[in-house]
């Protein structure tokens, strides 16, 4: 058996990390088993699904890594891969049902419904639709429906009944027919529910596997037994458990960002992405917290995947990409960097500053968390004139004696015969030790008059990366201002 396992996001909204985390899983599990991953647009809910988040979705598959043999702009031989241009079909399968006797037209309104579900409740009774449409003759529903009366189209569950399946997960599972309503596969306006559109899709494109989120879980039932009205094969179910925040509540945008798009511009990498996102329920088996993506893809079994929820902590996010960040080769660190760099001066970098950018980039790189924390420690090499932190200037700047550093900087560094790193520690620290100044009070002046922050590479690095004739500029235009 070939395993075939699919993505199916709905573009009504930006793609979420939890999304992300379920389009990686089932990735993994094509590529450990030789298998095919399919992307599907799960679009039939018209109102809300737009364009723009179909295409948000493929970006950021494409961003992570997660490439797909069949589906959406890459077709296959199920095709079309979108529902909305499937829903011939839906009608197909739920008219096969109505005649096999397998579901049956229901003509209440949602008024009654409601009424109905409240007095359930208010006596005690299970809220779920009562059946009460599935006692209507079939011959009297057709004639119904023939004389243009509105009716949605539910599934008749068997009853007494059960449903059982091994989660791939979760274990045994057993789900009394009870606790399983007769639920609506065709709406009134003739619309297909989630239930049958999810289902006769994975029957028809060959679905051994569906990975998803446990909040699917109470589908599984209805998903199993629209497959077997089907005749298709059985399917293997494997419910992930939802993300939370790190107060322990279910992810939300309570916490902050949960769309991917959001730490893609803040600054993460793709490759620490996946590998957080591996990692939030599933255990490599070395108790490692690094992995390579080919050892991910060795190792990667549903057995090994945590029931428990998961914790999305931004922070961890932040330090792993770090980690990742400094392990990029210096020619790969600056090609990502550069982007980010000439859209913050507003300009492309000619070649001798792209010389200065390689030149300081290492000196970045190891203390960088976030791509994007690089343009604003190294813009102060690309200006013409630096613009001064306030709260540096103020703390800095405004200390007895700042004056005199700057005028013995510069009178030191005048003499300097050969404008390098060494030279120029050798220069400054021989200033400090005559005027009996510590690194802190004797150096942080100079970076701040240099760079206009008290955040920047180390400070000899960056005086000869920015030259000897703009480095004096700068001491003495900071003098000047003083």
């Amino acid at each position: 058996m070939t395993v075939r396992v699919r993505i199916a996001p709905s573009p009504t909204g930006y793609f979420h990390v939890g999304v992300g985390r379920t389009a990686l899983y089932n990735w993994l599990y094509a590529r450990r088993h030789g298998g095919v991953f399919i992307v599907r647009s799960d679009d039939t809910d018209a109102e809300r699904s737009t364009q723009g988040y179909q295409d948000d979705i493929l970006e950021h598959l494409r961003w992570l890594g997660l490439d797909w043999d069949e589906g959406v702009e890459v077709g296959g031989p199920h095709e079309p891969y979108r529902q909305s241009l499937r829903l011939g079909r839906y009608h197909e399968v739920a008219d096969a049902f109505l005649a096999a006797g397998q579901a049956y037209p229901c003509f209440c309104t949602p008024g009654e419904l409601d009424e109905r579900r409240k007095a359930a409740m208010a006596e005690g009774r299970p809220p779920g639709y009562d059946g009460r449409c599935r006692q209507i003759p079939p011959a009297g529903a057709a004639a119904r429906r023939e004389a243009g009366e509105a009716a949605s189209v539910r599934f008749a569950v068997p009853r007494p009944g059960a449903t059982d399946f091994t989660d791939a997960v979760r274990g045994e599972m057993h789900i009394g027919h009870d606790h399983v309503d007769d639920f609506v596969i065709l709406r009134s306006d003739g619309s297909p529910t989630y239930q049958l559109a999810s289902s006769v899709d994975d029957v028809d494109f060959g679905i051994t596997h569906v990975i998803r989120g446990e909040d699917l879980l109470s589908s599984t039932p209805k998903h199993i037994l629209i497959t077997g009205a089907m005749g298709g094969d059985p399917i293997t179910y494997a419910h992930l458990s939802l993300l939370m925040g790190p107060d322990g509540r279910k992810l939300s945008k309570r916490h902050g960002d949960t769309a991917l798009r959001a730490y893609r511009e803040r600054g993460i990498i793709p490759e620490a992405m996946v590998n957080y996102l591996a990692l939030l329920g599933w255990s490599p088996g070395e108790d490692e917290t690094v992995v390579p993506l080919g050892d991910m893809i060795e190792r990667f079994d549903l057995g090994d995947v945590s029931r428990n929820p998961a914790v999305f902590d931004p922070a961890k996010l932040e330090w792993m990409n770090g980690v990742y960040l400094r392990a990029l080769e210096a020619d790969d660190f600056v090609a990502r960097a550069l982007p980010l760099v000439e859209a913050d001066v507003g300009r492309a970098l000619d070649d001798d500053e792209l010389g200065r950018l390689a030149f300081v980039a290492p000196l970045v790189q190891e203390r960088a968390k976030l791509l994007t924390e690089i343009a604003p420690q190294v813009r102060f090499l690309f200006v013409d004139e630096v613009s001064y932190d306030e709260a540096a200037w103020d703390k800095v700047m405004g200390a007895e004696g700042v004056d005199g550093v700057l005028a013995a900087a510069i009178d030191a560094l005048s003499a300097v015969p050969e404008w390098d790193t060494a030279s120029i520690e050798t220069a400054l620290r021989g200033m400090l030790e005559a005027r009996e100044l510590s690194a802190r009070k004797g150096l942080q002046p100079l970076r701040v008059a240099i760079s206009g922050s008290s955040i920047s590479p180390p400070l000899f690095e960056s005086m000869e990366a920015l030259g000897r004739t703009r480095t004096l500029a700068r001491l003495a235009g900071c003098a000047a201002r003083l």
